[in-house]
């Protein structure tokens, strides 16, 4: 297992709508492995594989819960994963790896149910609510080439690419 670099935005591989994996095999369990070893690496609950520059339909994702919470007992792996229901409207403020040191309230579905495959390439259908809603939605998303800030309103994403440009300039000038 290795750490992958995450793309940062403005890469254009973040607006990538990745493949369908057509078979599990030894490069997409390693792909997995070291998606999680990243996600946990940079402190994330979420990971695309279009986030570390692979056209593939693949995300994990692992959310905490409660104080007793070990790395990794919650573990999901989806693999060409899509939303087949939905449900309710809320925002929820998000951030993002690939968009480190930003975050923004996002429209999202409460409740969403998800199909897709596991890691051996069972079905899996997961009905999700809360955090795990949210994250699920923002990691597909991932997959079809769509940042949360592309969820903003215009003037609301501009701004926040000007900072994000601002920021890049500035992390430049110190190197």
């Amino acid at each position: 297992m290795s750490v992958l670099n995450i793309l940062k935005y403005p890469d254009p591989f973040l607006k990538t709508k990745a493949k369908p994996v057509s078979k599990i095999d030894a490069d997409i369990k390693r792909l997995i492995s070291d998606m999680a070893e990243t996600m946990y690496f940079a402190r994330g609950i979420g990971l695309a594989a279009t986030q570390v520059g692979v056209d593939k339909r693949v995300a994990v994702l692992d959310i905490p819960k409660g104080e007793d919470y070990k790395k990794g007992e919650n573990l999901i792996v989806l693999i060409n994963t899509e939303i087949t229901a939905y449900e309710w409207d809320i925002k929820y403020e998000e951030g993002c790896l690939s968009i480190p040191g930003f975050t923004a309230d996002i429209k999202r579905f409460a409740n969403i149910t998800v199909k897709g495959l596991n890691k051996d390439g069972n079905d899996v259908e997961i009905k999700a609510e809360g955090l795990l809603a949210i994250a699920l939605q923002h990691e597909i998303d991932h997959l079809d080439g769509i940042l949360f800030i592309d969820r903003l309103s215009k003037l609301k994403r501009d701004i926040i690419k000007r900072k994000i440009k601002k920021a890049v300039e500035d992390e430049k000038k110190r190197l």
